[in-house]
């Protein structure tokens, strides 16, 4: 601990990312990254602005970017923010518009994003943690409670359940004395959007990543969409912090993302079917496996520690997620990766329970 550090960042306790492997010949399936890559589309545009112009600053509202977004969900470019990664997003959603001690705590589930308590501690929140249900639902009904802001992922994380967008609006129709954040990193993967009640409920932000079902984890890109007046919020921290959040090459990446609709199609389904297949392999092979809408699956096994199990893969270079948090220290998470890769990852595990 260096004697340099004011109090303020010895006390921090930083998020512990996925691991990184810096090693070749794995698989990799712990970090939820897309197994197919962004559309040739894409890369053709990124290409594109490999010139002079790097030497100039990107446009700090990223307008071009926000009209794509606007009209890809029919909302107006006053209801998206843009930033580098929807972690940077959230954080200033965190900062921003969930720092209301005075109203009450800060609600999230005991078992989703561990980013959230960072970010608490960060920005001095007062919050608390609402457990999910004993078989790992949200029930929106315990959030019905004074608060300072209420934020989940839908589907959540690490669970991959998802909550309908009903249940949602609802939700939302008795919830509107504090803003509600819904983090929809997975919602392509086989939810609806709540960004079609973004028009009914001023006090709804909507959060997603192209890090995921866009294949553009490298990119850094985030959004988020909500009421104009919650927007331009985010936009005065925005530019208290850093004007420029996204490159060239980020905007045109997002923004030739967008265009390509029959590519995002195309390999979100493949996700969606190899998710299918894996879970039924896995179920074959005596593993509970959570309901997922998400790029990833939830699993355990009645007979085998999930932790000897992650060890064990790793032996076989395959690297999965395994959290020693209470409740879920007997699950594994493991991102849903291409035809051979799942069938890899299977043919290790019969290797492994049969023994």
């Amino acid at each position: 601990m260096s004697s340099y550090w004011s109090d303020f960042v010895k006390d921090l306790e930083p998020y512990s990312p996925g691991e990184q492997p810096d090693i070749g010949n794995i698989t990799k399936l712990n970090t939820n990254e897309n197994p197919y890559g962004p559309s040739p589309a894409l890369l053709e545009a990124v290409r594109n602005q490999l010139n002079d112009d790097l030497r100039l600053y990107p446009p700090p509202a990223a307008l071009r970017l926000k009209q794509v977004i606007a009209d890809y969900y029919q909302l107006s470019t006053e209801q998206v923010f843009v930033g580098n990664g929807s972690d940077e997003v959230l954080a200033h959603v965190f900062n921003g518009l969930l720092n209301h001690r005075e109203k009450g705590p800060l609600l999230f589930p005991d078992i989703s994003y561990s980013f959230y308590p960072v970010y608490c501690q960060l920005y001095d929140i007062s919050f608390e943690k609402i457990p999910l249900s004993e078989d790992f639902c949200i029930g929106l009904e315990d959030y019905k409670r004074p608060n300072g802001g209420i934020i989940f992922p839908n589907p959540n994380a690490p669970t991959g359940m998802l909550l309908g967008l009903e249940a949602i609006e609802n939700f939302l129709q008795c919830s509107q004395q504090s803003v509600v954040v819904i983090d929809e990193a997975y919602i392509d993967f086989g939810g609806q959007t709540a960004a079609s009640l973004i028009d009914q409920y001023s006090n709804l932000l909507v959060v997603q990543s192209m890090s995921k079902s866009r294949s553009l984890a490298g990119m850094r890109i985030g959004y988020a969409m909500g009421s104009a007046e919650l927007i331009a919020g985010l936009e005065r921290i925005k530019n208290s912090f850093n004007s420029y959040p996204l490159g060239h090459l980020q905007i045109a990446a997002a923004i030739a993302s967008f265009e390509d609709e029959d590519y995002f199609q195309k390999t979100r389904q493949l996700v969606i079917s190899e998710r299918q297949r894996l879970t039924a392999q896995l179920e074959r092979l005596g593993f509970e496996v959570l309901p997922s809408q998400a790029n990833f699956v939830f699993t355990r096994h009645p007979h085998q520690s999930a932790e000897e199990l992650a060890s064990r893969l790793r032996e076989l270079g395959i690297v999965v997620r395994h959290f020693k948090q209470p409740r879920i220290q007997d699950f594994l998470r493991i991102t849903v990766g291409d035809e051979s890769q799942n069938s890899l990852l299977i043919d290790a595990l019969k290797s492994i329970v049969s023994d």
